[in-house]
């Protein structure tokens, strides 16, 4: 099992920007895929961004897109959602996602995923 710390989230203006991020240990140093989700207030959970096992490739919802950006630090174990030009439907409660094995569905499906939640709550003001 890992463990997770995490830090961000808050109220922000419309048209600002906030950084979560997410700290996670386990037992190895083996990495895979990490993602972000979701969930606004009477919706369902949602995928935001993340990347593949290496690194090598990024995902993000299009609603998102050019705007977030999502980035890790292997030495610290740590990874990161950086929001930019915040729109209030960005207002939700964000989970940090991280998979427990090789993932050969999609990435964007909430099901593979161990999610520890819930996680900081971003709020946008107009």
């Amino acid at each position: 099992q890992v463990q997770r710390g995490e830090s961000g989230g808050g109220v922000v203006q419309a048209g600002g920007s906030l950084r979560l991020s997410c700290a996670a240990a386990g037992r190895n140093k083996r990495t895979y895929a990490r993602a972000w989700f979701r969930q606004a207030p009477g919706k369902e959970r949602e995928y935001v961004g993340g990347f593949s096992r290496t690194g090598g490739y990024t995902y993000y919802a299009d609603s998102v897109k050019g705007r977030f950006t999502v980035s890790r630090d292997n030495a610290k174990n740590t990874f990161y959602l950086q929001m930019t030009s915040l729109k209030p439907a960005a207002t939700a409660v964000y989970f940090c996602a991280v998979a427990p094995r090789i993932i050969t569905s999609s990435l964007r499906l909430p099901a593979p995923y161990d999610s520890w939640g819930p996680g900081p709550p971003v709020t946008v003001s107009s």
